[in-house]
């Protein structure tokens, strides 16, 4: 395998602490130094089908922001379907799945100056199939970057757990990169998590404010969750969901939580809560909700619809009820998608700005 090429092996303590933002800011901060850039996603839980192909949606997003110039099956050798651990366990071949990694890293690294691989959670995803992240940084022979959530004691102690695992085999840490801080406390964390870390042995590489417009659902990723049937047509789709309200109580009671930003959730048949929403308008006139979700597929009569048709914010009709309705948008994982070019735009600022590139420039 080729190992003389730069890489860099992008991992996290845990499930959304911003891998992937880390990744696409980084590569296009790696690019002012390494002008032919390549990614890697060597093992990918969440994949869409392209022409016949499993190919991990991060490696699709990836391609599409830089034109890599590489097929999407190199770049995302290995997905892990529903039946793969149990097939590995029944017949495991490790041999094969690391020269498929193998294989996959040289046709990704051909004629680039700098590879990105990026891992799929904490270090020991993988394990039970052999193929944990600190195994595919080690297969890979790539130095890691950690990425963990805001704070102090919380992430140096998960950062210190998948430590053990990377040193366990034999696999450097450049450093860690705090994600979602507080703005106003970044100063803080910073001075404190630096003196932590050190504490460990590691570098603090850098504190990434946390940013409302990269962590808050769209109405549109709702829309799409949901599966939902919109009733009006409305520009706005992609307006920002900062707090959910179900809409249970009585008219009087619901007036109060009509703010900006909120995506109000309330059964089709709710018609007095529904009007009550739609004539509620901030003082400069701008839509007060950023959009209503109408559950158990109840639909309003045609006086209320036609109030709905002439809203500013969407509306939406879904098939489940009130609670699954919140419940999914609560669980909903916010993905950065091609077309976000705004949020892509501010992520590369991000990084650029708060991460120290020049320090992983020297530990390669």
């Amino acid at each position: 395998m080729n190992t003389v090429t730069p890489r860099v092996f992008i991992a996290a303590t845990r499930q959304n602490d911003g891998k992937t933002t880390t990744s696409l800011g980084l590569l296009s901060a790696m690019q002012e130094f390494y002008p032919r850039i390549g990614y890697i996603k060597p093992v990918g839980q969440r994949f869409v089908e392209i022409e016949d192909e499993k190919i991990d949606e991060d490696t699709g997003l990836m391609d599409r922001v830089y034109r890599l110039n590489c097929p999407l099956v190199d770049m995302s050798p290995i997905a892990v379907e529903p039946d793969f651990t149990r097939r590995y366990l029944q017949s495991s071949n490790n041999e094969a799945l690391v020269k498929k990694i193998q294989r996959a890293f040289d046709r990704v690294a051909w004629e680039k100056d700098f590879v990105l691989c990026e891992g799929s959670g904490h270090a020991g995803v993988g394990s039970v199939f052999d193929l944990s992240n600190a195994q595919v940084a080690k297969i890979l022979e790539a130095k890691v970057i950690i990425v963990t959530q805001g704070g102090i004691g919380k992430p140096i102690g998960e950062v210190s757990l998948n430590q053990a695992l990377f040193e366990k085999e034999g696999v450097e840490i450049i450093g860690v990169i705090l994600n979602k801080v507080l703005p106003d406390k970044v100063g803080h964390v910073a001075d404190f998590a630096r003196r932590g870390l050190k504490r460990k042995g590691l570098d603090l590489l850098g504190v990434v404010p946390h940013q409302r417009m990269l962590s808050n659902p769209t109405i549109n990723l709702i829309h799409q969750e949901l599966k939902a049937e919109m009733l009006n047509k409305c520009d706005d789709v992609h307006n920002l969901v900062d707090h959910v309200v179900v809409g249970a109580m009585a008219v009087q009671n619901a007036l109060s939580y009509f703010k900006r930003g909120v995506l109000l959730i309330t059964p089709g048949d709710r018609e007095d809560i529904i009007l009550a929403a739609a004539s509620a308008l901030c003082t400069d006139g701008e839509p007060q909700l950023a959009g209503i979700v109408l559950t158990g597929n109840l639909r309003p009569g045609e006086n209320v619809l036609k109030v709905i048709r002439s809203l500013q914010f969407p509306v939406l009709l879904a098939k489940d009820d009130s609670y699954a309705v919140a419940s999914k948008v609560h669980d909903l994982t916010v993905k950065t998608s091609p077309m976000d070019t705004e949020k892509i735009s501010l992520i590369r600022d991000l990084i650029a700005e708060h991460v120290d590139v020049n320090k992983i420039l020297k530990a390669l």
